[in-house]
């Protein structure tokens, strides 16, 4: 089965001599074809092409087109059971995140944990939760206006950006309640990027169902206010077809460029842009994907994206994606040569430029079999079975399940809550150790992650490893100091030279030694002897 594109040898000696001859005169002036640019050398595309900075695209500041609303927005559940959410989610214990966050408050003046770093969510927008307290920022819409009064990129009609900002930077006023956000004092700046429960305006729109009644909730919160856990009877299917009105993490997340969605590869580019334009963002989390096969070369929208992120790199800004999520049209990178990929999954192509994050699952720790596999893949992170703040307008509380088709519910799970974990990691090192560039900061947190049992201690599964926060605060890496470890010189025995020559010192020795157990024997002999006859000498001499 052909995996991947391969140029026939007539076609490859063709290209590589024309390739060949436009590079030496491309210092001349002479610009390269699109074809000279894009074709990889040997055929396959697990590898991108060189970043083409001409694509960066403008950033306009609005939406591709018009969209309008299709389907009702993620509502607070009425299947609740009146029982509060107050353990903390395993992912959370896992990564040993409250020992992390006490490390981080010891070394900062401020006391805090992820104080003053600003973490771009580029998702469906984030709702005002309480638990964001006057650390959420507005950063724009690049889907629709706002139509409840809210600043733009402060409307989360799907449900999904609220759970990602949730796990980056929440922070409870109930101290019972276990769940915090890892970064829990930094700042979220939202911006709306895509929806599935918005449509182009040219077709013909359903009429979208009110925020109070309608199309189920990916919360599980009751109307009373109080949070409702996973029922023992729920099956936990579901089906990211569903009816859209929930974050639908069970198979798929957001996908970009999906027909009759909103949400272009475009608009992606943009807000990238906007965001290094503005010059107080430090960290970058994109949970948000556009998955294809791989059959040719980049596309002009992934020439784009590509563009927009190597200039946000450029700016200092650590930009993170989830990894992806397996559904019929984005096929697992199962294939034997893992540099030869079945799938393609933007942004976390442009690997030299973004940390992607895989899941791994609760019961075995190892990856989930939801996660794109691929050579981009950089670390990975718990993204099963999460907890995170409910995303319906006006909720307090959190959320732990997403209903899909109806009333059936399932587990929040998905590359997309492994990514926000390793952002919200992220904005603790940058708060630890403000003078790490961007690039430094991923290599810490690579070089400190629980590496697999793999050549060179990554692989296409977890990267470089599961993430390792404690470590990531803690460790003291040689490349951050400019040298290498120093190797220990070897310590020579300050011996007199062996004499294998001569025999005679042994000779001598063992003679010795030998005399003088013979000498001891006789002594011994001696002694024995006299004191056996003594005894009876005095008798007869009393006789």
């Amino acid at each position: 089965m052909v995996v991947g594109r391969r140029f026939g040898p007539a076609r490859r000696t063709t290209t590589a001599l024309l390739t060949g001859l436009l590079g030496v005169l491309a210092p001349l002036g002479a610009a390269l074809p699109a074809w000279a640019q894009t074709a990889p050398a040997d055929g396959y595309w697990a590898t991108p092409p060189p970043v083409d900075e001409s694509k960066r695209p403008a950033d306009e500041g609005k939406p591709d087109k018009n969209y309008t609303q299709t389907k009702g927005c993620v509502q607070r559940s009425t299947l609740g059971q009146n029982i509060e959410i107050k353990n903390r989610p395993w992912g959370q214990e896992y990564l040993q995140i409250s020992k992390a966050q006490d490390i981080v408050r010891a070394a900062t003046p401020d006391r805090s944990a992820g104080g003053g770093i600003k973490v771009a969510v580029i998702d469906t927008g984030v709702t005002n939760h309480p638990w964001f307290q006057n650390r959420l920022e507005s950063g724009g819409d690049y889907v629709a206006g706002t139509t409840r009064g809210q600043k733009p990129g402060l409307e989360d009609c799907d449900g999904h950006g609220t759970e990602v900002a949730g796990i980056i930077a929440a922070k409870p006023d109930n101290p019972e309640v276990g769940f915090v956000g890892v970064a829990p004092d930094a700042t979220i700046v939202s911006f709306r990027q895509l929806s599935e429960n918005y449509g182009p305006a040219k077709e013909t729109a359903a009429p979208p169902a009110s925020s109070t009644g309608g199309t189920p909730s990916s919360s599980t919160n009751p109307p009373a206010g109080s949070e409702t856990q996973l029922p023992p009877s729920s099956g936990g299917g579901g089906s990211s077809e569903g009816d859209h009105t929930s974050p639908g993490q069970t198979n798929g997340g957001r996908q970009l460029e999906k027909e009759g969605t909103a949400g272009t590869l475009k608009t992606l580019a943009e807000i990238l842009v906007r965001i290094a334009d503005r010059g107080d963002i430090k960290v970058v989390n994109m949970s948000v994907d556009n998955c294809r096969t791989a059959d040719g070369g980049i596309t002009a929208g992934e020439q784009q994206v590509q563009a927009a992120i190597h200039y946000a790199a450029s700016k200092d800004i650590v930009i993170v994606a989830a990894a992806g999520n397996v559904t019929d049209k984005c096929p697992q990178n199962d294939q034997p040569d893992v540099k030869r990929p079945k799938t393609i999954v933007t942004p976390p192509w442009f690997a030299d430029d973004v940390l992607s994050v895989g899941a791994i699952e609760e019961k075995t720790g190892s990856v989930a079999p939801f996660s794109v596999h691929g050579p981009w893949v950089g670390v990975a992170a718990p993204g099963t079975k999460i907890i995170s703040l409910d995303p319906a307008e006006g909720s307090s509380g959190l959320a732990n399940l997403t209903f899909e088709s109806g009333d059936k519910a399932s587990e929040i799970q998905g590359t997309s809550f492994a990514a926000p974990y390793v952002a919200g990691l992220a904005a603790l090192v940058r708060a630890k150790y403000p003078n790490l560039s961007a690039k430094q900061v991923v290599n810490r947190i690579k070089e400190t992650a629980q590496h697999p049992a793999a050549p060179g201690g990554r692989d296409q599964f977890v990267g470089a490893g599961v993430i390792d926060p404690v470590a990531a605060l803690t460790q003291i890496l040689p490349s951050e100091v400019g040298n290498m470890a120093p190797m220990p010189s070897q310590q020579m025995a300050q011996l007199p030279p062996a004499n294998d020559r001569s025999s005679t010192p042994v000779i001598v020795a063992l003679a010795g030694t030998a005399g003088g157990v013979v000498a001891l024997l006789i002594t011994v002999f001696v002694m024995r002897t006299v004191r056996r006859t003594r005894p009876a000498e005095t008798t007869s001499t009393r006789r």
